[in-house]
C-alpha cells in the first residue's frame, strides 16, 4: 500500500521516554509507521513534553501539546475529586484525562488540517472524538477498562473501598459499551479481549495487534544470572503492580527468603512512592530501582522473573521482554492472559502465593529446567511478537478503517487472532 494517510492520536500524554507499557507499545508502533504515514499526538503537555516532543519529532512524528495538568492521584484534593465523581455518570479517569482544554485542541485541529483517521489511544479519550464530523475513528485498547475495574471490586476487603470501585465499575462498563459500540473500529491486543469487545460491548469492528518486543535491541542482552535474583518490573504508578508488590512483600517472599536467606528481590518501575520506598528499607534482601533508563541490565544478572498480578487487562509487555532476553518467568493466570504461550512449556504457571513462592525456590536451587524453558520461549517470542511485524498489522488495520472497509474485520483480525 504506497498512499500516505494522516493519523491523528489523541493521548492523556506523549509516549516517551518509553518507561511504561503503554508508552512503549505507542512509541515501538508509530515510529515504525511515521516511516511511511504522517502521524500527529495531541496530548497533554506534563514536565517530559519537550524532551518527548523533540525526541519524536526526530522520528517523523509531530506534537500538538495542551496546557493541562492531569490531576495527580494523592493527597486530600485527590480525595476530594473521587467524593464529587459519585454525582457524575462518567468514570473518574474519563472525566480527570478527558480535559477541555484537550477537546478544544481536537477541535482547532480538526479545522486545519486533513485528517485521514482519528485514533483515541484509549477508550477513555473516546468522548473527545465522539461528534468529529469526517474522518473515521478507531479506538486502541490497551485494555478493556472495566475488566480491570472488575478485578479491582474482586480483591479489595475494604467494604467501602469496595462499594466506590463497584461504582466506577458500572460506569465504565456502560461508557465502554457505547464507546465501543459507536467508534468505526477497536483495536485490541490480545483476542481474549477482542471477543469481550465484540460480544459484551457490541464493538462491530475489532481488530487485534498484540503487544510485542523489538527482537534485535533483547537479542544484545549477554545474560549473567544469579539463580538467587528475583525480578520485579513494571510501574509503581499502577495499581495493579502496587497489588502485586504488596502480594509479592507479604506473602510470597517472606517464604522464599525463610528457605533461602540469600534470596534477593529486584522491584524496578517508574514513580514509586515514599510509602514503598520506606517499605522496602524495612525489608531484608529487597531492593528498590526506581525510573531506571534501561531494564536489560536487570534483564541480564536475574535468574527469575515473577509476576504475581491478581489484577490486569490486556498483556504483559514484561512477559514478553523477560522472556525474549532469555529469562524465565513464573506468572499468574491473569499475568500470563493474552499471550499464546503454552503453560510448562514457555513459562511456569502459578497462582496462589504459596504455589508462586514453591516455584520461585524450584528456580533458585534447580535452575537447569527453567532456563531451558527461557530458551524456547525466546525463539517464540523472538517469530511471534517483533514490533516489525505487528505494526505492519497496524498499518492495514488503518488502511482498512481508513477506507471504511467491511469486511476487514475477517480478513485481518480472524487471521491474525489465529497465528
Amino acid at each position: 500500500m504506497s498512499r500516505t494517510l494522516h493519523v491523528a492520536i489523541i493521548a492523556s500524554e506523549l509516549p516517551y521516554p518509553p518507561n511504561a507499557g503503554n508508552r512503549i507499545r505507542t512509541l515501538s508502533l508509530t515510529s515504525r509507521l511515521a516511516k511511511r504515514h504522517k502521524i500527529t499526538f495531541i496530548a497533554h503537555r506534563n514536565d517530559e513534553a519537550a524532551e518527548a516532543k523533540e525526541f519524536l519529532h526526530g522520528h517523523g512524528i509531530e506534537s500538538v501539546l495542551v496546557d493541562h495538568e492531569v490531576p495527580a492521584k494523592s493527597g486530600p484534593s485527590f480525595y476530594c475529586r473521587l467524593a464529587a465523581n459519585l454525582l457524575s455518570s462518567s468514570p473518574y479517569s474519563v472525566a480527570s484525562h478527558a480535559s477541555p482544554e484537550l477537546k478544544a485542541a481536537v477541535r482547532t485541529f480538526s479545522r486545519g488540517d486533513r485528517v485521514d483517521l482519528w485514533q483515541a489511544e484509549t477508550s477513555t479519550l473516546f468522548d473527545l472524538l465522539d461528534d468529529l464530523d469526517g474522518a473515521p475513528k478507531l479506538i486502541m485498547a490497551h485494555n478493556v477498562e472495566s475488566l480491570i475495574w472488575k478485578r479491582y471490586h474482586e480483591t479489595e476487603s475494604n467494604r467501602l473501598k469496595k462499594w466506590y470501585i463497584g461504582r466506577q465499575w458500572e460506569k465504565f462498563e456502560r461508557f465502554e459499551k457505547r464507546a465501543f459500540s459507536r467508534s468505526s473500529r477497536v483495536v485490541a491486543v490480545s483476542a481474549d479481549d477482542a471477543r469481550m469487545i465484540r460480544e459484551e460491548f457490541g464493538g462491530g469492528s475489532v481488530d487485534v495487534v498484540d503487544n510485542g518486543i523489538d527482537r534485535s535491541y533483547f537479542e544484545r542482552i549477554q545474560r549473567n544470572p544469579d539463580p538467587k535474583t528475583i525480578l520485579f518490573v513494571g510501574g509503581f504508578d499502577w495499581r495493579p503492580n502496587l497489588d502485586a508488590v504488596a502480594l509479592l512483600l507479604d506473602q510470597i517472599y517472606p517464604v522464599v527468603r525463610l528457605r533461602e536467606p540469600e534470596a534477593r528481590l529486584l522491584l524496578v518501575g517508574r514513580r514509586p512512592s515514599e510509602a514503598l520506598a520506606a517499605r522496602v528499607r524495612e525489608c531484608p534482601g529487597v531492593e528498590l530501582h526506581a525510573d531506571a533508563p534501561d531494564v536489560r541490565p536487570f534483564l541480564a544478572s536475574s535468574g527469575i522473573m515473577v509476576v504475581p498480578l491478581r489484577i490486569g487487562g490486556g498483556s504483559r509487555l514484561k512477559i514478553l521482554e523477560g522472556l525474549a532476553a532469555g529469562l524465565p518467568v513464573i506468572s499468574t493466570p491473569i499475568g500470563a492472559e493474552g499471550l499464546e504461550l503454552v503453560p510448562g512449556r514457555h513459562f511456569t504457571l502459578a497462582d496462589a502465593p504459596l504455589e508462586i513462592a514453591d516455584a520461585l525456590l524450584r528456580a533458585i536451587q534447580q535452575p537447569a529446567p527453567f532456563r531451558a524453558q527461557a530458551e524456547e520461549a525466546r525463539r517464540f517470542v523472538g517469530a511471534r511478537y517483533d514490533w516489525d511485524d505487528l505494526s505492519e498489522r497496524l498499518e492495514r488495520v488503518w488502511f482498512a478503517t481508513a477506507d471504511g472497509d467491511a469486511i476487514a474485520r475477517s480478513t485481518v483480525s480472524t487471521k491474525d487472532e489465529r497465528s
